[in-house]
């Protein structure tokens, strides 16, 4: 589920159109998250894949979620490439996956169950982005290897859901995402 904005279709000719959006210099310091275009939203995603991990999460009537209850498994997403942690159609990902959550403007407030170090929530909440991401580097190698050192990131880490019983996925709570 890497994010996409609010008003964009998920077929590739949508993304396409978008692809030639500059990047505004520290837009992330710079901008309300919805003064964004399309290619800085897309930017802020740090390519953990902790968002595509199955979780259970408990609402209270009101549809709130109490972060702190939010349980992560070290299940994902049948397009997770779990060696990579990418996902393997993410342009047509909900053509594959229709449930696939796409992270927007609009659904972000009801989505503080993301993992601490997403930027999305951090910027939502007023805080910076983690040391390591790739728009403070600007080096994927160097946030590769800083990510990891944060124990950060479903790469190397993660099952595929295929074939997988509920019962069997409700044991592999982990505790490595922290909410």
């Amino acid at each position: 589920m890497c994010p996409d904005s609010a008003d964009v279709d998920s077929n590739a000719d949508a993304d396409s159109k978008y692809e030639s959006e500059p990047l505004r210099p520290q837009f992330w310091s710079r901008f309300a998250l919805t003064e964004l275009n399309h290619s800085e939203w897309e930017a802020l995603c740090d390519g953990c894949g902790s968002c595509c991990l199955i979780k259970y999460i408990d609402e209270d009537e009101s549809g709130n979620v109490d972060e702190e209850l939010v349980e992560y498994t070290d299940v994902t997403c049948q397009l997770m490439d779990c060696a990579t942690g990418y996902c393997s159609h993410y342009a047509t990902r909900q053509e594959h996956v229709p449930d696939c959550i796409q992270l927007t403007m609009d659904n972000l407030p009801k989505m503080m169950w993301l993992p601490s170090h997403c930027a999305y929530k951090r910027l939502y909440k007023g805080q910076g982005l983690p040391s390591w991401h790739l728009l403070l580097t600007g080096d994927a190698v160097v946030t590769q290897q800083q990510m990891r050192a944060a124990n950060v990131g479903v790469a190397g880490r993660c099952v595929t859901e295929i074939g997988m019983s509920d019962e069997e996925m409700e044991t592999r709570v982990v505790n490595w995402v922290n909410p």
